[in-house]
Order: structure tokens, then C-alpha cells, then sequence
């Protein structure tokens, strides 16, 4: 998957914005406010942190260690770092996607009815 890719995926959801509060190098991704994603384009290998079900996140990095990693600079119980090139894209796509719905749910019921995904 291509930094562009990344970013058509991440901005196809429901009032997804792209905003640059960290630089004009790393986008990051929100819901009503609320960050679901942030990628560093430039660095090689694509990276991107995603929000996950603590849960699920060490389960995820014991399945794929060095692929899946703890957030950088992120609450490492709810985020990681996910190396793009190394996991099947619809994987991918399914991580971006659970990170979204994770932060949805935490929006008071108004705001997720808004959205479509009660």
C-alpha cells in the first residue's frame, strides 16, 4: 500500500480530516476531533499508528512482532505502529478501519448517529 493509498483509505470514512498539527510531514487523521491515524509519508518503511483494542493490540504484536509495534510516542496500551509494506493490505485496511470505529465509539451517541455507525 502507497502513502497515497493510506491516505484515500483514512479519508473514505465518515467525516474523516485530514489535519497537520505535528508539521506539514505527518498527517493525522480524525473523526469529530478525534485522532484514528497518524503516518509519516516520508519515512520508508510506511508507517502508520493506529488506535486498537488493548487486547487485541498485544495479541497483534505477538502475531506479527516488528511489524507490529507498540505507538511511537503514543499511549502504547491503546496505539501501535503498524509497518504498512509488511502486513497484506486488506489487513491493513481492517486495522485502519477498527482504529476508526474504536474512536467513533467513544463519541457520545449524537455525534455516532450523525455518522451512521450507531
Amino acid at each position: 500500500m502507497t502513502p497515497g493509498r493510506l491516505r484515500a483509505l483514512c479519508l473514505s470514512f465518515n467525516a474523516a480530516v485530514e489535519e497537520f498539527p505535528f508539521g506539514p510531514d505527518t498527517p493525522v487523521y480524525k473523526v469529530r476531533g478525534r485522532m484514528f491515524a497518524l503516518i509519516r509519508p516520508d519515512r520508508r518503511p510506511l508507517t502508520v499508528n493506529l488506535k486498537c483494542d488493548p487486547e487485541d493490540a498485544v495479541r497483534l504484536r505477538a502475531d506479527h512482532p516488528g511489524v507490529v509495534l507498540p505507538g511511537y510516542h503514543m499511549n502504547k496500551r491503546h496505539w501501535n505502529t503498524v509497518t504498512v509494506g509488511e502486513l497484506p493490505a486488506r489487513q491493513v485496511r481492517e486495522l485502519v478501519e477498527d482504529s476508526y470505529d474504536l474512536v467513533v465509539a467513544g463519541l457520545p451517541r449524537a455525534e455516532r448517529l450523525r455518522l451512521d455507525r450507531p
